[in-house]
């Protein structure tokens, strides 16, 4: 089973930038696919961006294309999510989370995930 944390979370200015990292266990990164994800109360959560640790591709919605930006450290097991600019509409619950089956290629979708973490706040001030 795969196991993962999510830190770096916080509250920012707008306009700021916050890093986000994930880090897994349980599993080896380049077996996976890690997906990032954003809810806040009363909608569905929403896929940000993903990426594949056997080839290094990744994916991005539309809305955080040019804001948003997916890495990994494979020695450290750890996927980040840089994120600059940031908007007050960008606040929310961030989540990390894994598929052992998956494809950059699918939708960033929750229902391609099997594993999720238990998320970090991002709070964006207008």
């Amino acid at each position: 089973e795969v196991q993962l944390v999510e830190s770096g979370g916080g509250l920012v200015q707008a306009g700021g930038s916050l890093r986000l990292s994930c880090a897994a266990s349980g599993f080896a990164f380049e077996n996976l696919v890690i997906g990032w994800f954003r809810q806040v109360p009363g909608k569905e959560r929403e896929g940000l961006s993903c990426i594949d640790g056997r080839d290094g591709r990744t994916n991005y919605t539309d809305s955080v294309k040019g804001r948003f930006t997916i890495s990994s450290d494979r020695a450290k097991n750890v996927v980040y999510l840089q994120m600059n600019n940031l908007r007050p509409e960008d606040t929310a619950l961030y989540y990390c989370a894994a598929s052992l089956f998956g494809s950059t290629w699918y939708p960033i979708a929750p229902i391609h995930y099997d594993s999720w973490g238990q998320g970090t706040q991002v709070t964006v001030s207008s």
